[in-house]
C-alpha cells in the first residue's frame, strides 16, 4: 500500500491514472469525497491533481492489477481499507488501436469482470459505475458468454479494441445481474479536451483526423456529407460520472453522453480548419471503399472506420441525470477549437513534454479510456 490519507475511503476508481480516470477523481475529490485510487503504480497523479488544484488531501493511493483476478493484487490490510466503499468507479480500458485480442480482452473483459466481482463483496456497495463504450450496448439483451465462433467474427470485423469493448460490456451487463451488482453503464463518445483550456492526454481517434488535417494529409473525408462523430469535453463526462451516485435515481440504467450540438464531422472539420488555417477538404471518401483499399495507401486505420456512421444516440436518460446535478456543456464549437489548438501546442502527444508523461504511464495501469 502507498500513502494514504485519514479515513475511510467511501469511492474508489480504477484507471485513475488515465485520460477519463484521473478527471473523475478530480471530481469527485472536490465533492468532498473521500477517495482510493487502485494503480499498478502512481505515474505522477498526485502532482497531476496538485497541479490542478487539488491537494488531494482525501485520497488514498492503493498499489492494486484489475488483470490479476477477482481479489485484484490487493493485500488483506488494502482490502479491508476498502470495506466500507459505496461507489465504484471503473475507467480502466486499453485503448489502442492494433492490439491482439488476448492483449485487449484482459483488461477490457476480464478485468472489467474482476473489478465487478471484487465490488459484489463490498458490503456498503451503493453502486457501481462502468465506462463503455458509445458504438457497444445496444442490444437490450446481452449474451454472455458469448460463443466462440461468433466472438471470431466479432473481433475480426470490429478489431481487438471494440471487439473486447463489445464483449466486455455484455460480459459486465450479465455478470451483475446474476450476482445483483447496482450497476449503471455510462457510454461515452469521443472524448476531447477540457472545456476552458483543451488540455487532453488522448491523441488517437477522432485527434488523428485533426492531426492529418493539421498536416496537409486529409485530401478527402472519409464519410459522408452526414456523417456524424459526436463529441464530449473530458470535464463534463467526469463531472457526470463523479454525479451518478447521488442524481442517478437508481441502477440498472445504460447513459450515452455527447454534446448533442456537435457539427457533423464535414462542418466540424472545415471549422477547424478555418480556425487553424489549414485548407479543408472538399471531397468524401465512402467507408466501403476505404475497407477495400490498403491502409498503406489510404493512412487510415481500418479500427477507426466502425466510428464514422451517420447514426444518433438516445440521449434522454443522461440528460435527465444532468439536469438533475446541474451540468450544462459548454458551447462545443469553442472547445473543439481550444481542444484542436491543445493538440497542435502538444504536437499531437509527440512534444517532450507528453513523451514523458506516456513513458510515466507506460509503466502504470493502462487506463487510457
Amino acid at each position: 500500500m502507498e500513502e494514504t490519507s485519514p479515513g475511510a475511503p467511501d469511492a474508489v476508481i480504477f484507471g485513475a491514472t488515465g485520460f477519463l480516470g484521473r478527471w473523475t477523481l478530480l471530481h469527485l475529490l472536490e465533492q468532498g469525497r473521500t477517495v482510493a485510487a487502485v494503480v499498478r503504480r502512481e505515474g505522477g497523479l498526485r502532482a497531476w491533481l496538485h497541479d490542478h488544484g487539488e491537494p488531494a488531501e482525501r485520497l488514498t493511493v492503493i498499489t492494486g492489477d484489475l488483470t490479476a483476478g477477482p481479489a485484484l493484487g490487493l493485500s488483506a490490510a488494502d482490502d479491508e481499507r476498502l470495506a466500507a466503499v459505496q461507489d465504484v468507479f471503473n475507467t480502466a480500458a486499453l485503448y489502442r488501436f492494433g492490439l491482439r485480442r488476448e492483449e485487449a480482452g484482459a483488461v477490457n473483459v476480464e478485468g472489467a469482470l474482476n473489478v465487478l466481482r471484487w465490488a459484489a463483496t463490498r458490503p456498503r456497495l451503493r453502486r457501481l459505475v462502468h465506462v463503455s463504450g458509445y458504438r457497444v450496448g445496444l442490444d437490450p439483451r446481452p449474451r454472455y458468454p458469448i460463443p466462440e465462433a461468433e466472438l471470431v467474427k466479432l473481433y475480426r470485423r470490429k478489431g481487438a479494441y471494440e471487439g473486447s469493448k463489445t464483449e466486455g460490456d455484455a460480459a459486465v451487463r450479465v455478470v451483475a445481474a446474476h450476482l445483483g451488482v447496482p450497476l449503471t453503464v455510462v457510454n461515452p463518445s469521443s472524448v476531447i479536451g477540457h472545456s476552458a483550456t483543451g488540455e487532453t492526454g488522448q491523441y488517437i481517434g477522432l485527434a488523428e483526423l485533426v492531426r492529418d488535417l493539421w498536416a496537409g494529409r486529409l485530401p478527402a473525408l472519409p464519410g459522408t456529407a452526414h456523417t456524424f462523430v459526436p463529441v464530449v469535453t473530458v470535464d463534463y463526462f467526469a463531472r457526470f460520472l463523479a454525479a451518478i451516485p447521488e442524481h442517478d435515481p437508481a441502477p440498472g440504467g445504460r447513459h450515452w453522453v455527447l454534446d448533442g450540438n456537435t457539427p457533423g464531422l464535414t462542418e466540424m472539420i472545415r471549422l477547424l480548419a478555418g480556425h487553424l488555417g489549414v485548407r479543408a477538404p472538399r471531397l468524401h471518401i465512402s467507408v466501403a471503399l476505404l475497407r477495400r483499399l490498403p491502409a498503406a495507401l489510404t493512412g487510415a486505420n481500418p479500427e477507426t472506420l466502425a466510428f464514422l456512421t451517420e447514426d444518433r444516440y438516445d440521449t434522454a436518460s443522461a440528460d435527465r441525470v444532468a439536469n438533475a446535478a446541474g451540468l450544462r456543456h459548454a458551447p462545443v464549437e469553442t472547445a473543439l477549437r481550444r481542444w484542436a489548438d491543445r493538440l497542435v501546442a502538444d504536437d499531437f502527444g509527440m512534444g517532450p513534454a507528453y513523451a514523458s508523461q506516456a513513458r510515466r504511464a507506460s509503466t502504470s495501469q493502462a487506463a487510457e479510456s
